[in-house]
């Protein structure tokens, strides 16, 4: 047990039960595990939560996945006159990683018709290159650079929690 859970801190205690004026934090713990506790509070919520196709385990190794591309990811970028190329590498695991991640992120990029997504795989990781014919759209690719382009899109939330659901088959 964590030393500070000796203090009479009651997990059991619902939030709307907690003294008014009482300081709640909004993070309940670091990224990965916010994000778990996030969904296990929305599929508890959720009385047409199917328990026998919850998949939080394999939630959580995508979220070990994208803590390791952020992390771990040694990424090269070379400006192209109508986008940008980079070249993501890292260790074997993070490797694995990239191989997973880069094209199905890329084939999520590529639903947006104002620039075009490559993903190659090299030797020691992933490359994925994004162009683009318009000139605001090459600046947007430019400034995003491969860590905004791997974390643009507005899909994260809901395909972490179709993942936790057990409803998606496409996991990256």
């Amino acid at each position: 047990m964590h030393a500070d859970h000796a203090d009479g801190m009651d997990h059991a205690v619902p939030d709307k039960d907690r003294p008014a004026g009482s300081a709640l934090l909004t993070e309940p713990g670091q990224g990965a595990f916010a994000a778990l506790s996030e969904v296990v509070r929305v599929l508890e919520a959720d009385p047409n939560t199917n328990w026998s196709r919850v998949d939080l385990a394999g939630l959580r190794a995508h979220l070990v996945d994208m803590d390791r591309l952020i992390s771990d990811t040694v990424v090269t970028e070379t400006e192209l006159p109508n986008g940008l190329s980079a070249s993501a590498t890292g260790d074997v695991e993070t490797t694995t990683t990239l191989r997973r991640m880069v094209p199905a992120h890329a084939a999520q990029l590529a639903k947006d018709d104002r620039w075009r997504v490559e993903s190659l795989e090299i030797d020691d990781g992933m490359e994925l290159r994004v162009t683009s014919e318009d000139p605001a759209a090459i600046a947007r690719i430019k400034g995003l650079g491969f860590f905004g382009l791997m974390a643009s899109q507005e899909h994260h939330r809901e395909h972490h929690l179709m993942m936790a659901r057990g409803e998606d088959a496409n996991v990256h």
